[in-house]
């Protein structure tokens, strides 16, 4: 029965005839969908063949037609689904892709990865997506349909996507407003995504979103710190780790060595929250020195909290900061951080929460503060084929 249809549609009068095509078409479902769960690999691969020979021969119209009943149904054929969904026009493939409960992850994912960016669009409208695919569209994906992925609450997005979606969406308001209202995103990203906005998209964030409907509007640090209390007091990640550190802390267990092997393990919130407090700071001021672009920032709070170079580095290497400092570049800022004093380091750390806490910093923190910006040129990269964003210093 199949391999006669094949022969038929082959043939030049079959071609030319749509309801022949069509009648064909529900003879080969009907065919497929009887014995369907009994056939064998070699069986299905036939079906793919004679659906996919058969789709090719029918008109766009009646294609696209056909797409928008067969997208809906639960029941389709599988290799009809399929041989919809890499129709190479859009108005064809575009429902099933989108709406299709039929297509397998593996079918999508390829057709994510050799089809156009209509084709990827149409993906980024599915209820549902798993990290796998929604990688390949943000890696191969333009602006609408990276605006489309950060838009969809049912698409799951990895931490390698959002450190690709987040300098992106500095340049793209739409997309940054998109990711900063989405409730899955890791709270570090959450934190840079306040920090490279403009202040307008930042607002709408705060003003839209149901967390921080009754933050104060203005982007001040006084502000950004409510904002990032709010966010850290619904993060369970950050409650496991502050109960962890406390722990640690109550049986004086707590050392340098949980600072490194909490940033070695990319735990963003345990790392955060150990140097914070062997540092005896805020958690502001240590959570923006692990984010911020220049490397000295954090070089400051982990000399006060007696952290050893190869911390540091650990910390500088965190996913989470994004700094992708080349090895030139940590062996300046090694030299720099063997060279840096406690006691400068102190000062500076002493200057900055002063600032923050409104009271006057004394003469000896001011003469840290000008020692340490006479040395901040030395903590940028002096190389010409990369350039950190020119963020402030905390102490600024």
């Amino acid at each position: 029965m199949v391999y006669s249809l094949l022969s038929e549609i082959q043939t030049a009068e079959f071609s030319g005839s749509t309801k022949r095509q069509i009648k064909a078409l529900e003879r080969l479902s009907n065919l497929f969908s009887a014995g369907s769960g009994n056939y064998s690999k070699q069986q299905i691969e036939l079906f793919d063949e004679v659906f996919k020979a058969l789709v090719e021969v029918i008109e766009l119209k009646t294609r696209a037609k056909l797409a928008g009943r067969i997208a809906v149904k639960s029941d389709a054929p599988g290799p009809l689904v399929r041989a919809l969904a890499f129709d190479d026009d859009v108005a064809v493939a575009g429902p099933v892709l989108s709406q299709s409960s039929m297509l397998a992850d593996s079918d999508i994912a390829l057709c994510a990865r050799t089809q156009g960016q209509d084709h990827l669009y149409a993906i980024a409208q599915r209820p549902v997506l798993c990290e796998a695919i929604t990688d390949i569209l943000v890696e191969r994906g333009e602006t609408t349909v990276l605006r489309a992925i950060a838009k969809n609450t049912g698409a799951r997005i990895s931490d390698q996507s959002f450190h690709v979606l987040i300098p992106r969406a500095g340049e793209d308001n739409e997309l940054a407003l998109h990711l900063g209202l989405r409730r899955d995103i890791p709270r570090h990203h959450f934190v840079r995504l306040l920090e490279i906005a403009c202040a307008e998209v930042s607002n709408r964030i705060i003003a839209e979103s149901d967390l921080f409907s009754e933050a104060a509007r203005e982007a001040t640090t006084e502000v950004a710190d409510e904002i990032n209390s709010k966010v850290r007091s619904a993060s369970s990640d950050h409650a496991k780790a502050k109960r962890k550190v406390r722990r640690l802390k109550y049986w004086k267990e707590l050392g340098e060595n949980k600072v490194h092997a909490a940033a070695r393990a990319q735990d963003f919130e345990q790392a955060l929250l150990a140097l914070a407090v062997l540092a005896r700071c805020p958690i502001e001021v240590a959570e923006r020195a692990i984010l911020s672009d220049n490397p000295g920032t954090v070089q400051i709070v982990a000399k006060v909290a007696g952290c050893t170079w190869a911390t540091v580095k650990a910390l500088l290497l965190m996913r989470a900061a994004d700094r992708r400092m080349s090895k030139m570049e940590l062996d300046r800022a090694q030299d720099n951080y063997e060279q840096l004093e406690v006691r400068t380091a102190k000062r500076v750390l002493e200057f900055y929460q002063s600032r923050r806490d409104g009271t006057k910093p004394s003469s000896s923190g001011e003469s840290a503060i000008s020692l340490s910006l006479t040395a901040k040129s030395d903590w940028l990269p002096q190389n010409g084929d990369r350039k950190l964003r020119s963020s402030p210093l905390p102490y600024q």
